[in-house]
């Protein structure tokens, strides 16, 4: 199911990408601030699930249509793989990486849409700069394999596993992000916005209770900067950020969409750096370089061709 043509004034379209460029690249910093004191599945049901409720009534108190039976189906299935599986990829990996380098990995996205938009692979994969992008952008993430993080005075070493778990979220937010777009492009974006984030805190709740963790977490012991970094997630991160995200995915092309990850990355390193006195090596500063360099070969003639297009 093709996207609507493009409709929004331009200046909602600018104020939408700052919010999930500058927003969106904080929330690694965040997340790493409230995984501190909170576990990993409880801290994802709390945001999601405080987050859809205030969606819901503001859904509500606006008058839409919040209980359409094909329009919740499509959006669960959007929640469950971009806030679940790929948002909950990155809160899980974050209990023993770095924000910044988190972001760094979770940066080669751009490259899982191009090999997952079907619809688009004639136009992909003709071009030359985009298989060349493709190529660069697997030799960045492979260039990080291995690589050790510098934390506190010690060395991390990055295994196999986190990656894996890394590129699947990736996998799984890309995937999530192109279904958005082909099946929840009309109707409204809030209603749509709203069940995802709804899906995803249920999707949290049994991890929680597997891993007893309602039992185990000391609730007088949450600091108030972890208090401060859940509000931050499900108010600007949320609320703000994926609102502005599933809404641009209507507007615009999803390649457009996938730039946030120029960013993200820098913004999350920035602060992981100045805040939390994280180390970013020389390895990890060319392996973001390149992956960088690999989704603007992707992106490049596409994006050329939608700005003819739109103008």
């Amino acid at each position: 199911m093709p996207s609507r043509k493009n409709s929004a004034p331009l200046i909602w379209v600018i104020i939408a990408f700052a919010i999930v460029y500058i927003v969106w690249g904080s929330t690694y910093f965040f997340i790493q601030q409230a995984i501190h004191d909170f576990p990993p599945f409880v801290l994802g049901v709390i945001r999601f699930l405080i987050a859809g409720t205030l969606m819901m009534l503001w859904c509500i108190l606006s008058g839409e249509n919040v209980f359409e039976r094909e329009k919740i189906k499509h959006a669960i299935v959007g929640g469950i793989l971009m806030l679940f599986l790929g948002n909950g990829a990155v809160i899980w990996v974050e209990q023993t990486l770095p924000s910044a380098m988190v972001a760094i990995i979770v940066s080669s996205a751009p490259i899982w849409f191009v090999l997952l938009d079907r619809p688009l692979w004639a136009e992909n994969f003709k071009s030359k700069a985009a298989l060349l992008g493709l190529i660069i952008g697997f030799a960045g993430v492979i260039l990080l394999f291995g690589e050790r993080i510098i934390t506190g005075g010690e060395a991390i070493e990055i295994s196999f596993s986190t990656m894996i778990i890394l590129i699947a979220g990736s996998l799984a937010w890309a995937g999530g992000s192109l279904y958005s777009k082909y099946y929840s492009s009309t109707g409204s974006a809030a209603v749509n916005t709203t069940w995802q984030m709804m899906a995803a805190g249920i999707a949290f709740i049994p991890g929680s209770f597997l891993h007893n963790e309602w039992q185990t977490i000391q609730w007088s012991e949450i600091s108030s900067t972890a208090w401060f970094a859940l509000a931050y997630l499900v108010l600007m991160g949320s609320i703000a950020g994926f609102s502005a995200y599933v809404w641009l995915l209507r507007e615009r092309p999803a390649t457009q969409v996938s730039t946030y990850a120029y960013v993200n990355p820098v913004v999350a390193v920035i602060l992981g750096v100045f805040l939390a006195n994280e180390t970013v090596s020389t390895t990890q500063v060319i392996g973001l370089a390149i992956i960088l360099l690999s989704v603007l070969l992707i992106n490049l003639n596409k994006y050329r061709n939608s700005t003819v297009e739109t103008n």
